[in-house]
């Protein structure tokens, strides 16, 4: 039985789903998490450094939430300052100095919109991101694992290929938004998340997306160990796929992945 793009939502927010620093734990082996953007400091609500797939070394990004309504607020509810997205880019110019491919994993309500983050420039510091991860010489793969939400999802989604989980959402703004902005009723939210086309299925569909992490299995919720299997195998053969391009054969592909839209 099928979901409703409602019901959908309601999982991708689940403070069960796992975080990004569960994946590093899970997937990848020897994981050495980086601080700071060498600017002004460092945002907990995203995580990275590097670490093994498979024995080869990989840079691995993340927007981290908690479990937890103390884990979330020490997190900023995955909502990420201008710091954090600085940071995420520098590591992602040192894994293309190291010629490192870059794993982000993306799960959030949307860059932080405080005063002190425009104060910082928070729109300079995700147009930045968009501009250097279009060009950038490594592979890049990008997972939504539950909100991907707007320009903060994005700036860490300029990728080669673009995954969803099943049970997760890529949009421009929230359904609460859209409702509030079409009809100026947040309560429609359920309806207005169906005339969005922001569900993993929908996506596809669209050719937005390259791929859908399975949660299920003909109704029946699969473990998390398979899950993540699956995950650790499909991130295995894509990185094997895309290692073969050139340079220049790679960030052409990249290219023309955004600009068909």
């Amino acid at each position: 039985m099928s979901l409703t793009a409602g019901e959908v939502v309601k999982l991708a927010r689940s403070t069960e789903r796992l975080t990004s620093l569960d994946f590093f734990d899970q997937l990848f082996e020897g994981f050495q998490e980086f601080h700071g953007d060498r600017l002004y400091g460092d945002d907990p609500a995203i995580v990275g450094g590097i670490a093994y797939l498979q024995g080869k070394p990989v840079t691995v990004i993340g927007v981290q939430k908690g479990a937890n309504l103390k884990e979330n607020m020490e997190r900023n509810f995955g909502q990420p300052n201008p710091e954090g997205y600085r940071k995420a880019l520098r590591l992602m110019k040192q894994a293309e100095k190291f010629g490192r491919p870059v794993l982000c994993f993306v799960n959030t309500p949307g860059a932080f919109c405080g005063v002190e983050a425009e104060e910082r420039g928070e729109g300079e510091a995700i147009a930045r991101n968009l501009l250097e991860m279009s060009d950038l010489k490594v592979p890049i793969i990008s997972i939504i694992t539950g909100e991907g939400g707007s320009g903060g999802a994005l700036a860490l989604a300029v990728a080669d290929e673009v995954w969803m989980m099943e049970h997760s959402i890529y949009a421009i703004l929230s359904p609460e938004g859209f409702a509030s902005i079409l009809w100026k009723d947040g309560k429609r939210s359920e309806e207005a998340a169906e005339l969005m086309k922001i569900t993993a299925a929908d996506l596809m569909e669209l050719a937005v997306i390259d791929k859908i992490i399975p949660e299920t299995f003909r109704g029946e919720k699969l473990s998390q160990e398979k899950i993540l299997r699956m995950m650790k195998k499909s991130l295995i053969e894509t990185l094997e796929k895309l290692s073969e391009y050139s340079t220049e054969a790679l960030i052409e592909k990249r290219y023309q992945r955004f600009r068909k839209f």
